[in-house]
């Protein structure tokens, strides 16, 4: 037997796991399954914007050649214009890298960044490429609780305890992945000040920056960290709807002096790869110059907006389900309403669920998480559909909780 490397086996990634493949079984044997487990909009019936189609359409006579390692000049030029108008005019395209989506870039950046038993700071609950990608490159994920009776915001002070001298860097999800938390300015800023202070790098994993509800404002972590070294993720896939497109960009700000040999790194990296995927980067000019539809989604009467307030409304009438309320993304993440020390597995719940109602979800342990009460669900589907599927999971939990 080819014994693979054993730092493999500590990579957890349930999103696309044993659950997703049984639920792939399922539908070979001819079963409608709901997809509840991958933000993935094309899925759902959300496409990107025509405009964006006909850019790289026009553009595939110039795309046969490989590209530059960090990208075609127009894409990155658009980036920068974006953060530009954001309040960042010391932005420029030599900051801007263009990648195979924001995964592709935060495995290149930690790469960069790590030695041997380096730290990062990873908010718990995570997105768990953040935490897989630290120990794939040889660092120590670090995690800062994101409590459910905090709205899913990290305790500042809690996260400065978290600091040791191998803390190399922090990360902050915002809009936040899975809990739909959207961190307010002042919180922002203190985390930034708390990066200045210790010399560390912040990184800004921002995909959802367009996806928030309400009231609720997005805040670039960018224009707060003026004095760290800051790097911002962003991309096609969610906000544009063009998951396969696989078009992602990472943004150097903040102190560019101190950051002009690790951004030297990740070039070198990048050129390891020779070019990201040219035909789509064709269409990044025209999806941040064009008409932002995503806004027609996220207002009331809007596909997303409508669903999540699908969810909400069922979780408030259900017999066995929380919530706190998802302020952006498009994920929610409820609890089951039994006591911390109940023997409830969140893993066996999602394998009944999905082998007795077919609807695939993710568990909640899943996103480096001790408390097995929760679970992800993306709000994609339509309002109706997540009715049912809320739903099906009290009925379940009758069952289960009764014995």
């Amino acid at each position: 037997m080819i014994q693979p490397a054993a730092r493999v086996s500590q990579v957890r990634y349930e999103i696309r796991g044993p659950l997703a493949q049984r639920a792939h079984e399922l539908e070979q044997a001819g079963h409608d399954i709901l997809h509840l487990n991958v933000g993935n909009p094309g899925r759902f019936g959300l496409h990107a914007p025509d405009t964006m189609r006909q850019a790289l359409i026009n553009n595939l006579p110039a795309s046969d050649a490989y590209g530059p390692q960090c990208g075609i000049f127009p894409a990155r030029e658009a980036v920068a214009i974006q953060f530009q108008e954001r309040g960042l005019p010391a932005t420029r395209f030599q900051h801007v890298l263009i990648g195979n989506g924001v995964s592709e870039l935060v495995d290149l950046s930690l790469r960069a960044l790590l030695e041997p038993g380096d730290e990062v700071l990873i908010p718990a609950p995570d997105y768990p490429l953040w935490t897989a990608a630290t120990m794939l490159n040889g660092g120590r994920a670090v995690h800062y609780p994101c409590r459910a009776g905090q709205h899913f915001l990290p305790d500042i002070s809690e996260l400065a305890t978290r600091i040791s001298p191998r803390t190399r860097a922090i990360v902050v999800i915002n809009p936040n992945n899975p809990t739909g938390a959207v961190y307010p300015q002042e919180l922002l800023r203190q985390i930034a000040a708390l990066a200045q202070q210790h010399g560390l790098v912040l990184f800004a994993d921002e995909i959802y920056d367009a996806i928030t509800y309400d009231d609720a404002s997005f805040t670039p972590m960018a224009t707060l960290a003026t004095e760290a070294v800051c790097v911002s993720f962003g991309g096609l896939s969610k906000v544009w709807r063009a998951c396969g497109w696989r078009v992602g960009w990472m943004v150097f700000s903040g102190d560019l002096d101190r950051s002009t040999d690790y951004r030297q790194a990740v070039e070198k990296l990048a050129a390891l790869r020779l070019s990201s995927n040219v035909p789509a980067q064709w269409a990044v000019q025209t999806a941040l110059g064009g008409y932002q539809s995503i806004a027609e989604l996220t207002a009331p009467g809007g596909r997303l907006y409508e669903a999540r307030r699908a969810v909400l409304a069922s979780v408030a009438a259900s017999r066995h389900l929380q919530l706190v309320r998802p302020d952006g993304a498009m994920y929610a993440f409820p609890a089951v309403r039994c006591g911390a020390d109940a023997a409830f597995d969140d893993h066996a719940f999602a394998s009944r669920l999905l082998e007795t109602a077919h609807i695939l979800i993710v568990p909640g342990t899943s996103f480096n998480i001790h408390d097995p009460r929760h679970f992800r669900i993306t709000l994609l589907p339509e309002p109706g559909q997540l009715q049912q599927a809320i739903a099906a999971m009290d009925a379940l939990l009758d069952e289960l909780l009764d014995t």
